[in-house]
């Protein structure tokens, strides 16, 4: 598993410096994304590159690192929410970058956060049943273009606060990308077994939060809400089958922000000392966040740690992803 870091540092201060004079006319205080989120920075690309590039950068680490022949490679899924057209995949285009054969078959798997999460429990599902020998896993995120467009358009002057806070969830975003290999317990056993995973929708909350690439529109409050008490009942109900509640190393949590990371810890009873957080410093990478989080905590971890992967996708769905270190 490997990252590519998105190379342009941009400062919550520096998004705020550029709606200043909306916060002031509507009402609200400048320092909501460090103060209320805990987000300092996030990751822009460099001009010139792209998503898929960062894609297609950390899918060759990944590759390199694993030490799998290219040609191996069976199915090549991408779980990137950032898409530049509606047709064709964006999977071509980093399958054409990495210059993978012809025979590795390859789509998008989109669920908003939950996206690489699921990519991992489907190409774990294609392995097992003997369709491929290797899966690789890709995500790059884009925030830029949606964040450039909101800031102009909350220093419209007929934004009211209402427009502000509906928006703020944009700003949290960052840009990043993470890719992962998979493969055969038996051929691997130098590998990290994933052991196994529990999922539920709660799809009537589809409304909370909907975005494209010019807008996403967020209920914050009614989000997080709905999001955590769909993630106690299958916190619950996996308690049945799976010691999660105090048996795990590390609980790698989507990273949205230290009031959600907190809400999370105390629900399900989690000592936040062993939640490794990515929020401060990347921001929300959507569905590359768990697996983003998951790499930087990776030279800490020891042989035979249990590592729970906790996501949350809009939508509403969420799953916890046990892997055995």
């Amino acid at each position: 598993m490997q990252t590519a870091d998105a190379s342009q540092v941009v400062t919550s201060d520096d998004l705020d410096d550029q709606l200043v004079d909306t916060y002031r006319r509507v009402g609200l205080r400048p320092g909501l994304l460090e103060r209320l989120c805990g987000i300092r920075e996030r990751r822009w690309w460099a001009d010139g590159v792209t998503f898929v590039d960062g894609a297609a950068m950390a899918g060759a680490k990944a590759i390199s690192e694993s030490g799998v022949d290219p040609a191996g490679i069976g199915v090549m899924i991408n779980t990137s929410v950032s898409r530049k057209y509606l047709e064709p995949s964006t999977a071509v285009a980093v399958h054409d970058a990495l210059g993978l054969p012809r025979s590795a078959q390859n789509f998008d798997v989109t669920n908003a956060c939950l996206g690489f999460m699921n990519g991992m429990e489907l190409a774990g599902a294609m392995i097992d049943s003997g369709l491929v020998d290797h899966a690789l896993i890709v995500n790059g995120e884009d925030a830029r273009a949606v964040q450039e467009r909101t800031i102009d358009r909350l220093n419209r002057p007929e934004t009211v606060a209402r427009d502000v806070l509906s928006q703020f969830a944009t700003l949290t975003l960052g840009c990043g990308a993470v890719a992962m290999v998979l493969g055969r317990t038996d051929q691997h056993p130098e590998g990290h077994r994933m052991v196994g995973s529990v999922s539920r929708a709660g799809t009537e909350h589809h409304e909370l939060c909907v975005g494209d690439n010019d807008m996403m529109r967020t209920d914050l409050k009614g989000l997080l809400d709905a999001g955590i008490a769909l993630g106690v009942d299958m916190w619950t109900e996996a308690g049945e089958e799976f010691d999660w509640h105090g048996g795990m190393s590390r609980y790698v949590m989507h990273q949205v922000s230290k009031v959600h990371t907190a809400a999370m810890c105390e629900k399900f009873g989690i000592d936040e000392s062993q939640v490794p957080k990515t929020f401060p410093t990347r921001g929300n990478l959507g569905p590359a966040s768990v697996p983003f989080t998951l790499a930087t905590e990776s030279d800490a971890l020891d042989d035979g740690d249990r590592v729970l992967l906790m996501g949350v996708g809009s939508g509403l769905n969420t799953a916890c992803l046990e892997i055995e270190w």
